[in-house]
């Protein structure tokens, strides 16, 4: 038996994932397999390390140690092969707050900032909030993996885009990057002069037969014209802890977002945070060595569930990501009414595509981050909500 097998009640822990399924789908009994969190507790010294921080019993004001810097540049060296330097790194409480950060600081209001849709929802957020103009390059579904248009993606930066946010591995279609097409992305930012902003939170969740690697990794110009995004919150299970760190080789830019951060009064994680994130990077590795065997039993079931029992919905089946993205256009239903089979006969929540923009229409997308039983019930009220 699996530690990945143990069913864990959250409720009454202001679990968004589980206490709030009345507001967000009108049905208090909807099982949830939405929100992209897991039901599955972080690695024990990270438990450990917050007891004994609990423990302590004074949290007064905090910093971000050395120690905290240098585990995340161990970790990014060992698991990613990737040399950086403790200095590069600069913190937020999360990666959706660095997205926004990045943008009010490279680019100004009514500057353009170039996508992949379907893609991330608060991409399209962070633009429209911060006053800035969307150019949506979206991707290529052939068969069931998603490609990159390169003609249209140099075409939309020729339009003069400031930025360009890279969602990678891709949140929903789980798409892992191959080397060739982040050089041929980082070509084509160089010449046209656009910054990336690389949201690599689910860097860490990648299956066996792939391998994620950071494009700021690439190539010295490239590391020179990145801004490179990362978390525990995914890999461990920690967005409660918000806390997460944003990687910048070019001083000149990593001080014009500290510049920005200090602005808004930003100066530090809480200390939870930064315990959790140092003892996770320092501590997880075999745990998540587990976790994506665990991660890969449930998807291959779940796609071989689907393809059995409901042909009309086509899995893409994912190359990283704890996320199963769901074609269901063959249904010939529509968004609203995929929904209501889904709350109404299925009892089940799962996120609908048109939230990740242009190309999400007829699509959902499933989190298999829970125990294996829980899998197999929400496969059985998918099947349920369209039979």
């Amino acid at each position: 038996m699996s530690i990945f097998d143990e069913k864990i009640d959250r409720l009454k822990t202001s679990s968004v994932k589980w206490e709030l399924t009345k507001e967000i789908f009108g049905e208090s009994d909807v099982w949830p397999m939405w929100v992209a969190d897991m039901d599955f507790k972080p690695p024990q010294a990270v438990i450990d390390t917050l007891k004994y921080r609990v423990d302590h019993g004074i949290f007064g004001y905090t910093f971000v140690p050395v120690s905290t810097a240098k585990a995340i540049a161990d970790w990014m060296l060992k698991r990613h092969q990737w040399n950086i330097d403790p200095s590069w790194l600069l913190y937020c409480s999360g990666i959706v707050q660095a997205i926004s950060l990045s943008i009010q600081s490279f680019t100004k209001e009514g500057d353009k900032v170039l996508v992949q849709s379907p893609v991330y929802t608060p991409f399209f957020d962070m633009i429209e909030k911060n006053n800035r103009v969307m150019v949506n390059c979206p991707l290529i579904l052939e068969g069931n993996r998603y490609k990159i248009d390169f003609s249209a993606f140099e075409n939309a930066l020729k339009e003069g885009c400031k930025l360009f946010l890279l969602c990678s591995p891709h949140n929903p279609a789980g798409r892992v990057w191959t080397k060739n097409e982040l050089a041929r992305i980082g070509e084509l930012c160089l010449q046209y002069d656009c910054l990336i902003v690389s949201d690599e939170i689910h860097s860490d969740l990648v299956y066996r037969d792939y391998k994620h690697l950071p494009i700021a990794s690439l190539s010295e110009e490239l590391s020179e014209k990145t801004i490179t995004l990362i978390a525990p919150s995914k890999t461990f299970n920690l967005a409660g802890l918000q806390a997460s760190a944003v990687i910048i080789k070019n001083k000149a830019l990593r001080n014009q977002l500290s510049v920005t951060m200090k602005r808004q009064g930003l100066f530090s994680l809480n200390a939870f945070g930064i315990v959790g994130m140092e003892a996770a990077y320092l501590h997880g590795e075999s745990w998540l060595e587990e976790l994506i065997d665990y991660l890969q039993n449930n998807k291959d079931y779940a796609v071989q569930f689907i393809n059995e029992h409901l042909p009309e919905i086509t899995c893409i089946d994912p190359e990283g990501t704890y996320l199963l993205w769901l074609d269901c256009r063959k249904l010939g239903l529509s968004d609203e009414e995929l929904r209501e089979q889904l709350i109404r006969k299925g009892k089940l929540g799962l996120e609908p595509g048109p939230k990740y923009g242009p190309g999400g229409e007829g699509f959902v997308r499933m989190n298999l981050a829970c125990p294996f039983e829980d899998v197999k019930e929400g496969l059985k009220r998918l099947e349920k909500a369209f039979k």
